[in-house]
């Protein structure tokens, strides 16, 4: 059994029309064999729906995803998990665990109508469609690793010591392409001219890592106006729309009985984060 997941930077990928990258996993009897990570080879559902299909997918876990891509998907055997977000190995051990459930198509999930005019934003790129989620433009720096893919172990911490990832305890490195803008700045430029081996301790500024929090990315919609939104509650994680029909995920951060307040920051923007890291192998 293969199991693909839109995949940047560890995470699951919130646009599935526009990824560049799937992780797949070779899965048997419930348990994880090996994974790889494979170019999109090319843009548009049916692409994609073809290229998970000659790839013999028989599961792909997705964020956003629309009606048109969900129906190429289907004619191709391909059974669909959407509206997924977060680590791309934890979403696979949920599907393993009988714990992940799908949205279906969700382009338009609690976001129909809904534009960035409906927060007073100029920016749309700032937070709305590709710009959100912790996407990153591919960085300008050298080291004898970059454009090379390599395979790393770390593991993530806060400033007060809390651990919020750590590939060792998932028991595999995690594989990305130097330079290629897949991670975080900050971890990138300091893979680049590591030896196999070797292990560093860095820490990161906010402009290193996931970038400062935008307060403009926080704005709060009438409930009235958004289908479906007062089902939801604080702490919840759904899609949204923006102008150009693109999901991106927000969290509720709160609601009242007339209004409701969204969070379309990263998780981890604004935080100073440190890393351990071990290069494994250079491929």
């Amino acid at each position: 059994m293969k199991i693909a997941v839109t995949y940047e930077n560890g995470e699951i990928f919130q646009h599935f029309g526009h990824t560049e990258q799937f992780k797949v996993y070779d899965v048997e009897n419930g348990k994880i064999l090996s994974s790889a990570i494979i170019g999109s080879d090319g843009h548009g559902h049916g692409a994609l729906a073809n290229l998970l299909h000659d790839n013999k997918i028989d599961v792909l876990i997705c964020g956003g995803i629309g009606g048109g891509a969900q129906a190429a998907l289907s004619e191709q055997g391909i059974e669909l998990f959407a509206g997924a977000s977060g680590l791309a190995d934890e979403a696979v051990k949920k599907y393993l665990n009988g714990e992940l459930t799908s949205t279906g198509a969700n382009c338009d999930h609690h976001g129909e109508g809904h534009t960035c005019k409906d927060h007073d934003d100029e920016d749309c790129g700032s937070h709305c469609g590709s710009g959100c989620g912790g996407c990153h433009s591919k960085p300008a720096f050298s080291g004898k690793n970059v454009g090379k893919t390599v395979r790393a172990h770390y593991r993530g911490t806060f400033n007060d010591g809390t651990q919020f990832d750590s590939s060792y305890d998932r028991g595999e490195p995690l594989e990305f392409v130097c330079g290629a803008g897949m991670m975080i700045l900050g971890f990138d430029k300091a893979v680049a001219d590591m030896e196999v081996g070797q292990t560093v301790d860095i820490h990161l500024e906010p402009s290193e890592a996931y970038g400062e929090a935008d307060p403009n990315a926080i704005f709060t919609v009438e409930i009235a106006k958004m289908p479906g939104a007062e089902e939801l509650e604080a702490g919840q994680q759904v899609y949204l729309q923006n102008i150009y029909g693109q999901p991106f995920p927000v969290k509720v951060t709160a609601k009242d009985e007339t209004t409701i307040t969204f969070d379309a920051n990263h998780e981890m923007a604004g935080k100073e984060l440190n890393f351990k890291i071990e290069l494994v192998e250079v491929l």
